[in-house]
């Protein structure tokens, strides 16, 4: 409806759900008087901060495809879903981690992030950063109960950023990225509960030997890209490991 001017909604302050998709908007102030908003989608307008007034119940945000930089002022404490995708957000380190303790699915693919610092979120599982310009991978220590990880798309050359504390990591999604060595993919032998990784159109995945090698290294891998791994293939692995470590000795 091309709206640029929402100030009507100030007196309707037990609206629940609101979409203002596809608008014209710059300024949501007027939604502050909303306290009891459980769900809000303002997808494909002019918004270039994310910052709103605390909504104590507001459990899902979609501000995707706006003109958004930072993500800070985003400090709703119930809040479970935010997606930003489709934005121009550079840096993460503006999250209010003391205020999102309730968010469990974060949504930032195609922005402009190099690094993933400041997204450390302790509820967070599900988290999607594909189609950015991430580098390096910071802060992830933090995640302890994330179980999903989208990276695809990005400019990663190392796997250095994984740690133990991601105890409930299950899904790794890095295809189309950097990663030219297999001695990068031994450094995902700290995630303990690791059971699909994407490495299709990485350098490595051009190697020889390459989904065996991998099964090698990450022995509890279930699923290497599309393919499930079979039993043949899991005995062949178990043989190289184990004469490898004799030859170690």
């Amino acid at each position: 409806r091309d709206l640029t001017d929402i100030s009507l909604l100030e007196c309707f302050i037990h609206l629940r759900y609101v979409d203002l998709s596809e608008n014209k908007l710059q300024d949501l102030s007027p939604l502050s008087n909303l306290s009891h908003l459980l769900w809000l989608k303002v997808d494909r307008n002019l918004l270039s901060s994310a910052c709103m007034q605390e909504l104590p119940y507001l459990q899902i945000i979609s501000f995707a495809h706006n003109r958004i930089k930072d993500m800070e002022g985003i400090t709703h404490p119930r809040l479970t879903n935010l997606r930003l995708e489709g934005n121009k957000i550079e840096t993460a380190l503006g999250l209010s981690h003391g205020k999102l303790f309730s968010l469990q699915i974060l949504e930032l693919r195609g922005n402009k992030l190099e690094s993933t610092a400041g997204l450390s979120l302790p509820k967070l599982k599900n988290l999607y950063l594909a189609q950015n310009a991430i580098r390096s991978l910071e802060g992830l220590e933090g995640l302890g109960q994330l179980t999903t990880l989208h990276l695809r798309d990005n400019q990663l050359e190392t796997l250095d950023g994984f740690c133990s504390s991601m105890k409930c990591l299950q899904y790794l999604n890095l295809r189309n990225n950097g990663i030219s060595s297999l001695q990068e993919v031994a450094k995902l032998q700290v995630l303990p509960m690791l059971q699909v990784l994407v490495l299709l159109d990485n350098p490595c995945s051009d190697e020889p030997s390459y989904r065996l090698e991998v099964l090698v290294l990450l022995p509890h891998l279930q699923r290497l890209d599309k393919e499930l791994f079979e039993q043949d293939e899991r005995a062949e692995a178990n043989k190289i490991r184990q004469e490898r470590q004799e030859e170690e000795k």
